[in-house]
């Protein structure tokens, strides 16, 4: 798998950076890693805990990326489909996903 060039890497994380913060005002930060063909997202909350959300996966797009749910139950990430239906799609797609689930019970 290529590696997600420089530009595309500063591509994504606007983008997720710019969602979050229109959409989900529960973090008060959004961390975005990457290693190899991976993105890895770590929400912040108000409080400085911090969320392990998902992982990226670039094959080429930064306007398609596979999606992997972090699951604390299995200490790992986990492939699944996002919430448009697909196992790739958008990062704000994936961000949005990733935030429904883990963010469900937490206070605005």
């Amino acid at each position: 798998m290529p590696a997600i060039p420089e530009s595309t890497k500063h591509s994504i994380r606007l983008r997720l950076l710019t969602h979050a913060e229109q959409h989900w005002p529960q973090l008060a930060n959004l961390e975005v890693t990457y290693r190899g063909p991976f993105a890895y997202l770590t929400g912040i909350l108000g409080n400085g805990d911090r969320i392990r959300l998902c992982r990226l996966r670039y094959g080429g797009s930064a306007h398609s990326l596979g999606f992997a749910i972090y699951s604390a139950t299995h200490e790992g990430y986990q492939q699944t489909t996002l919430r448009t239906g697909f196992t790739a799609g958008s990062p704000q797609d994936a961000l949005d996903t990733a935030c429904t689930i883990h963010l469900a019970n937490t206070d605005q």
